[in-house]
Parts: C-alpha cells; structure tokens; sequence
C-alpha cells in the first residue's frame, strides 16, 4: 500500500496535519476513535468518505511517523 495515496498534508487544509485525501478527516481523529474502540465498520458509517485502505493508511502513517522518532534521554543532573 502506498500511503502518500491515502494521506495528504497541505498547510492549507486543517491547519497542515495529515488528512484522508481528498477530505478534512485527519489521521489523528481516525487513530483518536479506534483507540475509543471505534470498529472500522463505525468509522465507515460515521464518515462514509472513508475507506478501508483510507483507515488502514492512516494507521500505516501513524506506525512510519513513531518508527522514525527519535528519542534523547534528559541529562543526569
């Protein structure tokens, strides 16, 4: 899957955070209500924009952003 397919980021659009394409939903609402426990199938009856690759892309682009976060340990004082 391609994620640039799914997911877009124009400054212009919700202030420059990713969306689905072609919508304003973010990823960080779709990831913000599967971890309320929203199902797929809610998300799609919800917002009938969306798709299964569309949630599954925004799934994969939240998973490449924290897999290339780096992390700096606070100095000892």
């Amino acid at each position: 899957m391609n994620v640039a397919d799914y997911i877009h980021v124009d400054a212009a659009v919700m202030l420059g955070k990713p969306t689905v394409r072609g919508t304003r939903i973010t990823v960080e609402l779709v990831l913000r209500k599967m971890a309320q426990g929203a199902t797929e199938a809610d998300l799609i009856r919800a917002y009938p924009q969306l798709t299964h690759e569309a949630i599954r892309a925004a799934a994969q682009y939240a998973a490449e952003l924290i897999a290339h976060e780096e992390t700096v340990p606070a100095a000892l004082a």
